[in-house]
């Protein structure tokens, strides 16, 4: 061995990935939704398994099927044969396997996917709790329903909102606004008011234009937003305009939020200064390796990080951060992952604890999963 020469790893004790695998699967919604700047009627689901002879991992993201491709020829090759549980040097590997591809969008949620399985099988070989291994900060985390989709009528909008705060008692809830890119604000506002007037006055009543509105429209629905009692005003513009969210940011009593569209460390750090809380997606960032950083980013500026969707797969790295302020309970995720995953937690009473289970304590049930194969 030459001097300065790492000594490679002790195979009999360390175990090698030794295969990851990627499966698509598209899950009809119920019917149309729509936010402010789009619609849909399906959700796709890639799941990645990860395969290190007596252990398995699994992780997953929503995206296009095109993930599938990309992680099966080109980041399983790039970590198969590496140490399992050195997830830091895998997910290194493949952030440099990936530069021509381009990391933001499709590329960053493969990448999330394969980590977030190489995390979990590395927590069941050493028998831990994945929220352990990452080391915990909270016994429970806070989380909020988030639905509200513009598409829904009136009755439709009370009834989620009444098991919410009814039958879940949670103590927070996002509805979509900004409907038609903006075009429609007083049925926004309407809607906004039968929000409060069926939640009451003690339950927590958050926004999301989803970037639908001008910064001049988002600013004087903002002041309207102030004398409804909304505390957090997300994406009043598009993500991409850092200007716009930092004007708002000044003018706006509720906290303005964005980051859910974060594929890497830079955005993040480019738009720290210019929200009151950063979103993650642990699905699209990069997994629970780039959430960790990204997270840091935000301490460093006194900033509170909040996890967009995922709700399950986000439980445990929520309760390794420091500077946590609360899950998104995404009702189009939550009805995926307690349908096609073992293990899902029940957000009832507004807070939620790591599972005990080693790993992340997640599942796939292969049978309901393979009626929406892609």
């Amino acid at each position: 061995m030459t001097p300065g020469e790492s000594e490679p790893p002790d195979t009999d004790r360390t175990p090698l990935i030794g295969s990851v695998r990627a499966r698509a699967f598209r899950i009809p919604t119920d019917g149309t939704e729509s936010d402010a700047t789009l619609s849909w009627d399906a959700t796709t689901l890639v799941v990645v398994d990860v395969d290190a002879g007596a252990v398995h991992g699994l992780g997953w993201t929503y995206d296009d099927t095109g993930c599938v491709a990309l992680i099966n020829d080109k980041l399983a090759a790039a970590v198969v044969g590496q140490p399992l549980l050195d997830v830091p040097r895998s997910w290194m590997i493949m952030q440099h396997e990936l530069r021509n591809v381009g990391r933001p969008g499709m590329a960053s949620c493969a990448l999330s996917a394969v980590d977030i399985a190489l995390w979990d099988a590395a927590a069941r070989t050493l028998e831990l709790p994945l929220s352990d291994l990452l080391g915990r900060c909270h016994d429970q985390v806070p989380v909020y329903g988030s639905g509200g989709f513009t598409s829904q009528t009136e009755d439709e909008l009370i009834a989620q909102l009444r098991r919410w705060v009814v039958e879940l008692r949670l103590p927070r809830v996002k509805i979509k606004i900004g409907e038609d890119r903006g075009k429609r604000i007083d049925r926004d506002l309407d809607r906004i008011r039968l929000a409060r007037d069926t939640i009451g006055d003690v339950v927590d009543l958050l926004v999301d234009a989803n970037g639908g509105y001008s910064v001049g429209q988002a600013r004087r629905v903002g002041h309207r937003l102030d004398d409804l009692g909304v505390t957090w005003f997300e994406e009043p513009v598009s993500s991409d305009d850092h200007d716009g969210l930092g004007l708002l940011r000044q003018c706006c009593a509720a906290d303005i939020a964005a980051g859910e569209y974060g594929y890497d460390l830079a955005y993040f750090a480019s738009m720290v200064p210019v929200v009151d809380c950063l979103q993650i997606d642990v699905t699209r960032c990069g997994g629970y390796t780039e959430w960790r950083r990204a997270a840091a980013v935000a301490a460093a500026a006194n900033r509170e990080v909040s996890a967009h969707c995922a709700p399950n797969l986000s439980v445990p790295v929520a309760a390794s951060t420091q500077n946590f302020r609360h899950i998104e309970w995404f009702v189009d995720h939550e009805r995926i992952e307690s349908e096609l995953f073992d293990g899902c937690l029940d957000p009832t009473g507004g807070e939620v604890a790591p599972r005990s289970a080693i790993g992340h304590g997640l599942s796939l049930r292969e049978e309901a999963a393979a009626v929406y194969a892609v």
